[in-house]
């Protein structure tokens, strides 16, 4: 029973928080954004001590279920285990504990969360890296699925579907996606649960409380009869049949070893249950079959998302192909409203990507900076971030990016915008354009004279830096390619105007 309950809370559990990052019209949010905001090292940075409680108590009482259950990261690991434990039984055995590694791994990640070092937290975060995979592996697959449905029902004159744009927001941060991905499952192939027990941090924190709960796997050994079948069959390589022990700071209470024990030498309790019968325990007629378990298992590999399909060359009028923008240099990255600061970013952000996965206008997406790579920075090539939509700050879960009224985001200054006067067509092609202070959401951009003594100017635009918010309306409206004429310069820190 406890096998069967713990998986499935799993595969709830895991598939409900895929849908999280796969859904892009934020509309599961409402109803399922409370799963990653109970994820242990999201409820830590935002301070959420309920959670942080909730999540010390439960694992008091019952041990490590968090890793077997809540992480997703440690469920998609029994997924690869249990299939290959369809082809090969009793592939494992009893080790003994790695602390040197477990604890220098634990004491690097505390160290880079001090200092600041977003990049390092963000490879070692096993929710954070369950995300990108998602994000990046398998959400190109789930959007290419859904476009073939849209251009179906549009055959049928259906609009229940819509097409979305398919494109590969960081090169690097879906190598490091894949490479994750392909070491997670070498791991769970080979070992089982050797990721969660040697590298984790959350794990080992949660190890350190698991030694003390009050439920655990317990050995009745007047019932054992030394099969080694227990340990031949745990994931975790954490329990010692010899001696009849088991390593509860590994043990992530997968209910494995109960079924799988035919004399009933093991139990989920309190107290040890001692049994002094006559005559040994006779094995169950009818022995619990593991092998009906049915797993629904979503998880495919994307081959690279450069090999999507080329897409059709948008023209001007059919007369002239439109270059695709390009990023401009800026001197200070921009994020988005409601993360305060640049430093504040960087000290909480586990660069899960849900908040890009989020973005309707495709406007964040990882950095590639050292200090803060793969956390979310913000671009205008292809739209901009409109006042009204506050859609990242409602799904961070760590405070990275705090919550915010859509009023709040109207009156904060992530940025100014700066007018690059080569660029500009109306110098460059001698036209009246205006584009920018149409589209300007503040009324911060007017076209002035460029030399008001001659009336025979072109007219460009003149930026007020006090009334600017850095939405990037102008840049990615403006019609001069490949670089803007107008772009927007991030500030340190978010002020409110």
């Amino acid at each position: 029973m406890l096998r069967k309950i713990r998986t499935t809370l799993a595969i709830l559990s895991i598939a409900a928080i895929t849908l999280l990052f796969l859904d892009f019209t934020g509309t599961l949010h409402h109803w399922l954004g409370w799963l990653a905001k109970i994820q242990l090292l999201p409820a830590v940075l935002a301070m959420n001590f309920v959670v942080v409680a909730v999540l010390v108590l439960l694992t008091l009482i019952f041990g490590r279920i968090y890793c077997s259950v809540v992480c997703p990261l440690g469920v998609m690991q029994d997924v690869v285990s249990w299939l290959h434990g369809r082809t090969k039984k009793n592939r494992f055995s009893y080790s003994k504990e790695k602390r040197w590694l477990r604890y220098g791994v634990l004491g690097v990640f505390i160290v880079a969360m001090v200092c600041g070092i977003g990049s390092l937290v963000a490879l070692l975060a096993p929710y954070s890296s369950y995300g990108r995979i998602v994000m990046n592996l398998v959400r190109p697959l789930y959007e290419w699925c859904n476009n073939g449905l849209a251009a179906v029902a549009e055959h049928y004159d259906s609009y229940a579907f819509y097409t979305t744009d398919v494109w590969m927001r960081s090169l690097p941060t879906f190598v490091v996606a894949a490479l994750t991905l392909v070491v997670l499952i070498v791991l769970a192939w080979r070992g089982g649960r050797t990721y969660c027990n040697t590298i984790c941090p959350v794990g080992t924190v949660l190890s350190l409380l698991a030694r003390f709960s009050w439920l655990k796997i317990r050995f009745d050994e007047d019932k054992c009869r030394n099969c080694s079948k227990c340990s031949r069959n745990c994931k975790a390589a954490c329990i010692d049949f010899r001696s009849h022990t088991v390593d509860y700071s590994r043990c992530v209470v997968c209910g494995d070893c109960i079924g799988d024990c035919k004399f009933g030498a093991l139990s989920y309790s309190h107290k040890i249950k001692s049994s002094h019968a006559a005559t040994p325990s006779q094995p169950d007629p009818h022995p619990t079959d593991g092998g009906r378990r049915s797993f629904l298992v979503a998880t495919a590999v994307a081959t690279t998302t450069a090999a999507l399909a080329q897409e059709k060359k948008k023209v001007d009028g059919g007369l002239a192909v439109i270059e695709d923008k390009q990023a401009p240099v800026r001197t200070t990255p921009l994020t988005p409203a409601g993360s305060l600061s640049a430093r504040n970013m960087a000290t909480r952000c586990t660069a899960c990507q849900l908040c890009v996965s989020e973005c309707p206008n495709g406007v964040l997406r990882p950095s590639t900076d050292l200090l803060t790579f793969m956390q979310p920075t913000m671009g205008y090539e292809r739209g901009h971030c409109r006042p009204e939509c506050t859609r990242c700050a409602d799904v961070c879960p760590t405070g990275a990016i705090r919550p915010i009224t859509r009023e709040e985001k109207s009156s904060t200054q992530i940025g100014h915008a700066v007018w690059v006067q080569d660029n500009c067509v109306c110098i460059t092609d001698g036209v009246d354009c205006g584009n920018c202070e149409r589209h300007c959401p503040t009324g911060a951009i007017q076209m002035v004279p460029l030399d008001a003594q001659d009336e025979y100017s072109p007219y460009v635009p003149a930026i007020d830096e006090s009334r600017c918010i850095g939405c990037g309306a102008c840049e990615h409206l403006c019609p001069a390619r490949p670089f803007s004429a107008i772009y927007v310069e991030g500030h340190e820190v978010h002020k409110t105007i």
